[in-house]
């Protein structure tokens, strides 16, 4: 009996761990059928049997799926809103910051931010914790080597004070790398970090189904300091935010709701 759609995401649930079904499934499944017929298999079953037998297989499978599209400053207009009302409102009031990145691709995210706060806090006091359900991509992060396409975006006294050249890439300084740990994370399955008074996950609800976002959101809540603030991405303005006990403070920027219980 042919395997089908159903039976795949089952199956890939149990061996990695990824909930497939929390994703869009025309646009997701698409992509899967996709995947799979350029490798030349016949069917859902061939597929994954061959994913279990063959790690660097699997890897692949994963790094396709989770979509790591990522790079420095992306949209820099929100960039600036964070730069000039959103980390200086923090930072009046808490001279340290609890800060999540959460799916953070292949690092430009988390190192970008790092960057920013440097113009706010010395680098000693900057620490970012960065999270994606990609091993590989957290990989590629911790190496922090971009090739220079990937810095347009990043302004040019940053390009020369945080990067090394070298050949026709530019590499993440040391010092700038011991600001962010990265760490592997399901936000579908695995705890949130507390009391953060920054969270950035950007671009990732996008894919996700109307049931995952709303999980998404209500944790994020939950990980928020009470004057924390959610950082999403350009197409992912939360339509009724109050629902899930958030309220904007700028275009793609929603604050924690004070708690009724603690007024």
């Amino acid at each position: 009996m042919n395997w089908t759609y159903e039976d795949f995401k089952a199956a890939v649930l149990k061996l990695t761990g990824i909930d497939l079904s929390s994703y869009k499934e025309r646009q997701m499944k698409r992509r899967i059928d996709s995947f799979i017929s350029r490798n030349g298999y016949g069917s859902y079953q061939d597929f994954f049997s061959a994913l279990c037998e063959d790690k660097m297989k699997q890897t692949h499978f994963i790094d396709y799926i989770t979509i790591n599209v990522s790079e420095f400053f992306r949209n820099p207009e929100q960039w600036d809103v964070l730069d000039k009302q959103i980390l200086p409102m923090l930072l009046n009031k808490y001279r340290d910051l609890n800060i999540w990145c959460a799916a953070c691709s292949t690092g430009e995210e988390p190192y970008s931010l790092a960057m920013l706060l440097s113009r706010h806090m010395p680098i000693n006091r900057i620490k970012i914790l960065a999270t994606d359900i990609d091993a590989n991509a957290l990989e590629k992060a911790i190496k922090g080597i971009y090739n220079r396409k990937n810095v347009v975006n990043v302004p040019e006294d940053f390009v020369s004070r945080f990067f090394n050249a070298e050949n026709e890439t530019l590499v993440v300084k040391d010092w700038i790398k011991r600001c962010v740990e990265f760490k592997e994370h399901n936000l579908l399955r695995d705890p949130y970090p507390k009391q953060c008074h920054l969270i950035l996950c950007r671009n990732v609800m996008i894919y996700l189904t109307e049931n995952a976002k709303s999980y998404l959101y209500k944790a994020f809540y939950d990980s928020l300091h009470p004057d924390g603030v959610l950082f999403v991405g350009s197409t992912e303005q939360i339509i009724l935010p109050q629902a899930y006990r958030l309220e904007p403070v700028a275009a793609f920027f929603y604050k924690r709701l004070a708690d009724k219980r603690q007024e």
